[in-house]
């Protein structure tokens, strides 16, 4: 049984040595996340040469994503590093503090000021300090610590309930695209987006820098939840960062709003990835915890596209163990998965052809009990369909476009395989559709195979055509000669 669920690795400082990134894509991981919050330009394209190594040793396709930073709020910095804050204590945010101490401390955000009231609740260090606002005056934000603790320089705020005004896209953001594209990264995903204009906005940016990565959209506010469907619209993929997310909207929200957003995604044909802390105890151990175990096994079981690993594999002690471990828990999980592919065709209209098409492949995939599912495509559009819907049979995006190859590794249940370039003779791409499966592993002679392709060949979003074959029967042509 292959496993369906794709994997998210972030690399950073532990997985950045060419030895490890190398027991990293033998370990299974399926896309690379390069997190800008962190390192240099030149970090990153030094990850990605050694990440292409790595590919190429193992013949293996892995997609590469810029997360880009965003209008991350935070304090400033403290005279000592960190002070010890008491519950019931005064406390006070100010625009204009260059070094804090145990009473107050500076923005980087200094709009904030402007963005909060009397009566409102600001959470810092992702909600572990809990501060209750009395008063603004003075461009400084007054406040009385509800939850005290440890708070140390530059941790985030966040406003309980969301309406924080910050772009989604600040200016190291708009940077940061050119570099993304400057790499050729698959995907780019837009930190904090209020609404789809923010996505729209980093869509045209990118396509000014030359590229035509997928948009991923981050649902970490409250303004994303309120605007989904607009966001969903604006986006390629999504991304359901439960980190700020869950200081937003309080914790206790978020497992129903990780189901929803995955339900919702899928049915727009968007690919989804469910992040934070899925198992953030292996940073320090080599075992998950067991409720980490479910955690995973629940976004599996909810239809996620991929898991993600943050700090886990970019500063853990043990990120190989940690991929290796996420891998076990995703196959056992897909076991116990629903494929009663009839119900979930109830209900849907499809009014494209190519669309069409690709529903048309799962049906008879699903009732012939083939053993694959070929999807010759130019853009991947084709092998994203299928896969919304489980027909419990792999899918192969075969295309002759090398980005495309890069793109699908996020979809699940779906498995890149690069096609030559023998041309537009129907026939002589069907004939090596077959051989590259046959090379794969994934059929032999003998199995049926559903083979989707569009004409005129070579037509993004053109697919036109399903043909049931037999892996070794000779190509019988139906074009006139």
């Amino acid at each position: 049984m292959q496993r369906t669920t794709k994997i998210v690795a972030t690399l950073g400082p532990s997985s950045s040595d060419p030895a490890v990134l190398n027991q990293l894509v033998a370990a299974g991981i399926d896309v690379v996340r390069l997190n800008f919050s962190h390192g240099t330009a030149e970090d990153h394209r030094s990850r990605m040469d050694n990440l292409r190594l790595a590919m190429s040793a193992q013949s293996r396709s892995i997609g590469v994503m810029a997360d880009l930073q965003g209008p991350k709020i935070r304090i400033g910095k403290f005279a000592d590093r960190k002070v010890q804050l008491k519950s019931g204590q005064s406390f006070t945010l100010a625009a204009r503090c260059e070094s804090g101490d145990a009473t107050r401390v500076g923005l980087d955000y200094p709009e904030l000021v402007d963005d909060v009231a009397a009566g409102d609740v600001l959470l810092l260090d992702d909600g572990r300090i809990v501060m209750d606002v009395v008063g603004i005056a003075d461009d400084e934000i007054r406040c009385t610590v509800r939850h005290g603790g440890e708070l140390s320089n530059n941790k985030g705020i966040n406003k309980l309930g969301g309406g924080l005004s910050a772009p989604a896209l600040t200016a190291k953001d708009k940077a940061d695209i050119r570099t993304a594209a400057a790499l050729m990264v698959d995907y780019v995903a837009v930190s904090f987006p209020k609404s789809g204009d923010d996505l729209r906005k980093a869509r045209k940016l990118l396509a000014n820098a030359g590229s035509n990565a997928l948009l991923i959209a981050k649902i970490e506010r409250v303004e994303a939840i309120q605007n989904l469907d607009d966001i969903l619209a604006a986006c390629d993929g999504v991304m359901v960062a439960r980190g700020d997310l869950a200081v937003e909207v309080g914790d206790a929200a978020v497992p129903a709003l990780q189901k929803r957003i995955i339900r919702t995604a899928r049915e727009r044909n968007r690919f989804v990835i469910t992040a934070t802390q899925m198992m953030e105890s292996m940073i320090h151990s080599p075992i998950p915890t067991r409720a980490e175990v479910s955690d995973v096994a629940n976004a599996v079981l909810d239809g996620t596209d991929a898991v993600m690993l943050s700090a886990e594999t970019a500063a853990g002690e043990y990120p190989v163990q940690t991929v290796e471990a996420m891998a076990r828990i995703c196959l056992e999980a897909e076991k116990s998965a629903d494929t009663s592919l009839d119900k979930q065709f109830l209900d849907r209209v499809f009014t494209r052809i190519d669309q069409s098409i690709a529903m048309a492949a799962l049906f008879a995939a699903s009732h012939l009990k083939v053993k694959a599912i070929a999807a010759l495509t130019e853009s991947g559009a084709t092998a994203l369909w299928m896969s919304r819907l489980d027909a419990g049979v792999p899918i192969y995006a075969l295309t002759q476009d090398v980005r495309t190859r890069y793109k699908v590794s996020v979809f699940k249940g779906v498995y890149p395989v690069m096609m030559g370039q023998t041309g537009h003779n129907r026939d002589d791409l069907l004939q090596e559709a077959e051989e590259q499966l046959i090379r794969a592993g994934a059929v032999k002679p003998g199995d049926l195979i559903v083979l989707t392709i569009g004409e005129p060949i070579g037509t993004p979003g053109g697919t036109n055509t399903l043909k049931i074959v037999q892996v070794g029967d000779p190509v019988i042509s139906d074009q006139p000669t």
